[in-house]
């Protein structure tokens, strides 16, 4: 599980936002709309004018790449870049298991090849 609020976190006190939101925070009743056509359970829908293609379709292409970078920079402040020490270790590991990989297959092409020429040759 994930420290809260690390080192060069840009957003402190985040944590509780997103331990309200894991608690089944309900949205705002003006969003949505319950219909129950035909009897059983009701079903909450969204509201057409509230959708977010409906707000979107106003905008030009430019400022549909200007939303795209804004949301890509929002979404990159929200990773938890790992430390120093993490990056090396995953390295680590990363680089211990592709030499062990390496090195099986390549005891096994070895093997293999040496007992199809004793077989066939």
């Amino acid at each position: 599980m994930a420290e809260k609020d690390r080192p060069r976190d840009d957003v402190p006190g985040d944590d509780e936002v997103f331990a309200d939101a894991a608690a089944g925070d309900v949205p705002d009743d003006d969003a949505l709309v319950t219909s129950g056509a035909g009897g059983g359970t009701a079903v909450a829908e969204r509201v057409k004018d509230e959708s977010p293609k409906a707000r979107k379709s106003g905008r030009g292409p430019f400022g549909r790449i200007g939303g795209f970078f804004r949301e890509v920079t929002s979404e990159l402040r929200k990773v938890i870049w790992p430390t120093r020490k993490e990056l090396l270790t995953y390295t680590g590991v990363v680089i211990v298991f592709v030499v062990i990989m390496t090195t099986l297959v390549a005891g096994l092409d070895y093997g293999f090849g040496k007992a199809i020429l004793w077989a066939l040759g």
